[in-house]
């Protein structure tokens, strides 16, 4: 039986129109909504993949305010079996903040009598990007690590990860249990059924506060580049244009000579 725990964070949609808050330290989601970064959307499908042969579980966590439980909820819809919310100011959480008090929450449960075999998360947030959660809290429970993995397959207490490396797929075999996180990519995420919002709605989500004191991201501020320049160039009117046409079709190579 393998048991997983998932980390996802409320951020803003990446797909939207990025908006920085007044202070220039956070990205403002308050335009374009929010929701649950694609690499933590493939790390739930990956813990389902993984929990639901063996007969274990798959729990989603997220460390924020009372809006995180919409995306605690949304894992419980696409077949997490429970959820935690660590309450904590979001805004005010460096990586080390945030990986100290997802070690906490690890501990309270294994107390509890519910222990992990995987910790999955995303490899990076949409609107941070820090890289360093998923590493701090590997150090902080004294477990291997493994980043930038796209699929997950569990033999008894060993662990197979295919990573995306800079030379192509690397091949990891690592005993449990673990610290992974997650690259898009190696699996499709699982959309809600009507069942599954239902089950999510009435789930009980279990609620935690960190004890720890917030030592921020040291964050001086973020920039969003100016939109490239783009250029128009007129081929012609009517008739007359068909040559130039022609022409560029065949420097991109769609027609031949």
């Amino acid at each position: 039986m393998t048991n997983v725990l998932v980390c996802v964070k409320r951020v803003p949609d990446p797909t939207g129109e990025v908006v920085l808050t007044p202070d220039g330290l956070r990205v403002d989601g308050r335009y374009a909504g929010y929701t649950t970064s694609a690499h933590e959307e493939a790390a739930v499908a990956l813990a389902v993949q993984v929990a639901e042969p063996s007969g274990g579980t798959v729990t989603v966590l997220s460390v924020g305010s009372e809006d995180s439980l919409e995306q605690v909820r949304a894992g419980i819809a696409v077949g997490a079996t429970d959820g935690v919310l660590v309450e904590a100011d979001a805004d005010l959480l460096g990586p080390a903040d945030v990986a100290e008090a997802v070690a906490e929450a690890v501990r309270a449960r294994s107390d509890a009598g519910t222990t992990y075999d995987l910790v999955l998360l995303g490899n990076d947030a949409a609107d941070t990007g820090d890289f360093q959660v998923g590493v701090r809290l590997a150090y902080l429970l004294d477990r291997p690590v493994v980043a930038g993995v796209q699929t997950v397959t569990v033999d008894g207490d060993v662990a197979t990860l295919h990573a995306k490396g800079p030379e192509g797929t690397e091949v990891y075999e690592v005993t449990l249990p673990a610290v992974v996180t997650v690259l898009e990519g190696g699996v499709s995420p699982k959309y809600p059924s009507v069942m599954g919002r239902m089950r999510a709605k009435k789930a009980e989500v279990e609620r935690m506060t960190w004890s720890g004191t917030p030592g921020g991201s040291g964050r001086e501020a973020l920039t969003v580049p100016e939109a490239p320049p783009s250029q128009v160039t007129v081929l012609g009117e009517g008739p007359t244009a068909a040559p130039a046409l022609v022409a560029v079709l065949r420097e991109l190579k769609v027609v031949h000579s």
